[in-house]
C-alpha cells in the first residue's frame, strides 16, 4: 500500500512555527450539508435504517455536530450510531426496529491496526476469508464511496468562514501552515483551491495520511519544537490530537465560528507568537469549548 504520509516526512519547514488547521466545520462552514444532503442519506440506504429513518438522522446529527464525537472519523461515528445511539433511541424503541449490528465491520473498526478510509476498506476485504466479514466490510466500503461522490456532486461553493482568508494571510508571514483533517484528501484539495487559500497550505493531510495525531506527530518529531506547533479545530478530536503530541490547541466553537476566527486573528495568534498563549489564556478557551459539546443526546436529557 503507498505510504500517503512520506510527503509529511519529506517537508521542508519554512518558519519555525506550524499552525495546523481542520477543515469541514473549522475553516470551511461545510459540516452541515455535508452530514444532511451526503453522509445520512447514504448511511440509511446502505446500512438498511429505512424504518427508523427520522430517529437514524437524529442520531447522525448529534454524533457528528453536536456532541463530543464531531468531527471524528466517519466510520467511528457510524459505530458509535449502530451500537449506541440508534438501539437506545425512543422512536427505535417503541417502533421495535431491530439495529443491524454490523459486529464484523465495528470490530474492524475498533481495531486499532486498522486504517480507516476507503483504502483500508479494500485491503480488509480483500484480506478477508469471512464471508459475512467480507459482505459487511463491503457494505461499508459502498457507503463511504457513495458519501465521497455525493460530496464531489453537491458540495459546492461552500465559503469559508469569515475571517479565516484575513487569519491565513497574517499566518503565513510567521508560520507554516498545514491542513490536518480526516476527510479524504481529495476533497479537500479541491475545496481549498476552489476559494483560493490552498496558497498558504504547505501539506494537506487528509484521511488516507492516518489519524490527525499521526499528522501531527511526523510534523512535530521532523521539524518542529512541541511550544511553536498550534492546532485549530472545532472537535475535541483536534484537542486530542493536540495533546497527544504536547501541542498547543485554538478551538473554532460550534455555533460562534466567525466570533472564534476574529479572535484568533486579532488577539491569540499574536500570543501563540510572542510565548503568552500557553497557561490561563490556553486554558480558558479549552474550557468554553468543552462546554459547547455534551456528551449525551437531547432525547436523554429530555426522559430525565
Amino acid at each position: 500500500m503507498a505510504d500517503y504520509a512520506q510527503v509529511l516526512k519529506d517537508f521542508k519547514s519554512k518558519h519555525k512555527y506550524l499552525v495546523a488547521i481542520d477543515s469541514d466545520g473549522c475553516a470551511f462552514d461545510a459540516m452541515g450539508i455535508k452530514q444532511k444532503e451526503c453522509f445520512c442519506p447514504w448511511m440509511i440506504g446502505c446500512f438498511g435504517l429505512q424504518p427508523v429513518a427520522e430517529a437514524a438522522r437524529e442520531c447522525k446529527e448529534f454524533a457528528d455536530l453536536f456532541s463530543k464525537t464531531r468531527g471524528a472519523n466517519r466510520h467511528k461515528t457510524i459505530v458509535r450510531i449502530l451500537t449506541e445511539l440508534l438501539p437506545s433511541h425512543p422512536k427505535v424503541k417503541e417502533s421495535g426496529f431491530k439495529v443491524p449490528q454490523f459486529e464484523h465491520y465495528c470490530n474492524w473498526v475498533n481495531n486499532p491496526d486498522s486504517l480507516l478510509s476507503d483504502d483500508g476498506l479494500r485491503a480488509a476485504v480483500a484480506k478477508s476469508s469471512n464471508p459475512q466479514e467480507k459482505a459487511e466490510l463491503e457494505i461499508a466500503l459502498n457507503w463511504s464511496r457513495k458519501v465521497n461522490q455525493a460530496v464531489t456532486d453537491i458540495v459546492k461553493n461552500v465559503a469559508p468562514f469569515k475571517y479565516v482568508r484575513d487569519s491565513l494571510i497574517k499566518i503565513v508571514q510567521k508560520a507554516d501552515v498545514l491542513v490536518c483533517s480526516a476527510t479524504p484528501t481529495e476533497a479537500l484539495e479541491r475545496e481549498w483551491a476552489e476559494h483560493g487559500l490552498k496558497q498558504f497550505v504547505k501539506v494537506i493531510a487528509g484521511q488516507e495520511m492516518g489519524p490527525k495525531a499521526y499528522h501531527l506527530g511526523i510534523m512535530t518529531k521532523n521539524h518542529y519544537s512541541f511550544d511553536n506547533v498550534l492546532m485549530i479545530g472545532d472537535a475535541l478530536g483536534d484537542l486530542n490530537a493536540a495533546k497527544k503530541n504536547d501541542c498547543h490547541f485554538y478551538p473554532i466553537n460550534p455555533g460562534g465560528e466567525t466570533k472564534s476566527w476574529k479572535k484568533f486573528h486579532d488577539e491569540a495568534f499574536d500570543k501563540f507568537i510572542d510565548g503568552t498563549y500557553a497557561g490561563s489564556y490556553e486554558a480558558a478557551l479549552a474550557d468554553e469549548f468543552d462546554a459547547c459539546l455534551p456528551d449525551s443526546p437531547p432525547w436523554e436529557n429530555q426522559r430525565k
